[in-house]
């Protein structure tokens, strides 16, 4: 994965934003393990989605999400799947293709753990 530090991307309130497999991150934001497999696990994501449809289906979704409850962007069904597996430095090996959908649902109350 590339990564390209810059001031302008991504947004306020984001520290990295991966697009189309190139990471984009703030000057001075740590990379953490976990950050990079929420990345990494972005970009398995936008692969078998072929990266068009990918980014049409995040923006869509978000947009049905502003109008339910929540957090409209943590609970777009891939943020979900990331941010749910980014501990898991073995997920990646293990994953189902298409494994947001199973996020698809509307989203409930996380189990404490």
């Amino acid at each position: 994965m590339k990564i390209i530090r810059t001031h302008y991307i991504p947004f306020r309130g984001f520290s990295a934003l991966n697009c189309l497999g190139v990471l984009f991150v703030h000057r001075g934001v740590y990379l953490s393990s976990e950050l990079m497999n929420h990345e990494r696990i972005h970009t398995a994501q936008m692969r078998e989605m072929l990266f068009v449809p990918f980014y049409i289906f995040y923006l869509v979704e978000w947009l049905v999400r502003l109008m339910m409850r929540g957090n409209a962007y943590r609970n777009i069904s891939f943020e979900r799947e990331a941010y749910d597996n980014q501990r898991n430095p073995d997920y990646l090996r293990h994953r189902r293709h298409y494994a947001w959908l199973k996020y698809m649902r509307k989203p409930g109350r996380t189990k404490k753990q």
